[in-house]
Order: C-alpha cells, then sequence, then structure tokens
C-alpha cells in the first residue's frame, strides 16, 4: 500500500473496506455511509481523520485519509512511514500504549482523549475519538484505527 489513494487504485478499497467493515462490527456504527459507489472514495475525502496502523512490533501507519494529512501536515509517502506512536510526544507515549492496550481488550473504545504533534511541532487535541480493532472477515487481527473530529 504505497501510493495514495486515487481513482487508479480503487482509494485502497481493499484496505476501506476493513477500516469500514470492522468499525461496524464492533460498534454497531457505521463509520461512513456505505450505500454509494465508492465508499472508498468518500472515506479518503471524509470531513473526520481516520488513521490506521498495522502489526509490526512498533506499529507504522498504513492509512490516513486527507482530513489525517491535514492534521497530521505530512503527505502520504512520508505518514504510511511514520511509527503511530511518533503522532504523540515521548511524554504522552505511555498514555498512549495504555490506549492501545485497552483496545486490544475491549476491541474498540469511543472516549479516548489524547495530545498529539504534527511533523512541524505544531500540537493538537484529539477528544472523544473511537479506536477499534480491525479484524479482517477471517477473524485475523490486522491493526487498529481510530476515527476523530479534527
Amino acid at each position: 500500500m504505497k501510493q495514495q489513494p486515487c481513482s487508479e487504485n480503487g482509494y485502497l478499497h481493499e484496505h476501506a473496506d476493513l477500516l469500514i467493515s470492522s468499525y461496524q462490527r464492533l460498534t454497531g456504527k457505521k463509520l461512513i455511509d456505505n450505500h454509494g459507489s465508492n465508499v472508498a472514495k468518500a472515506l479518503f475525502e471524509a470531513d473526520f481523520v481516520v488513521v490506521s496502523h498495522g502489526i509490526e512490533s512498533d506499529p507504522i501507519f498504513n492509512y490516513g485519509n486527507k482530513s489525517a494529512l491535514t492534521a497530521f501536515e505530512l503527505n502520504w509517502l512520508d505518514f504510511i512511514a511514520l511509527p503511530s506512536r511518533k503522532s504523540a510526544k515521548p511524554m504522552d507515549r505511555h498514555e498512549r500504549q495504555d490506549l492501545l492496550s485497552r483496545v486490544t481488550q475491549f476491541g474498540f473504545i469511543d472516549d479516548y482523549r489524547g495530545l498529539r504533534i504534527s511533523s512541524t511541532g505544531r500540537t493538537f487535541w484529539i477528544e472523544n475519538a473511537t479506536v477499534w480493532n480491525l479484524i479482517d472477515n477471517n477473524g485475523a487481527f490486522r491493526g487498529q484505527a481510530a476515527m476523530f473530529k479534527p
């Protein structure tokens, strides 16, 4: 998943489907209206932030929609090379790890609040964020995702 979501790659529809289906399965809510013909494009262009990271020992972001790229002040290639822990200042990383452990245990949380940092050093709060596990159709754990309003 190196190329930014676009029409040529179907806006990474397989990963978007994983984000959308995992969210709905765990929360009972829709992440985005999935009645349209191109929900992957709608997710990438949504007015809320959606990010995800993989299952590496030091997880790396593998998706960020346009709102996420704007919030973190990064282009696509730099974003998907960023270890997700670096989205928080070092003093906030312990809190972030506690959050991820709670999500792993319960499947999702919808009350997260935390301080984040952009690539330029600008800090911003995320509030009432939903963080959830990414589980594929075979039941395999594929990472974690978060959604919040900027």
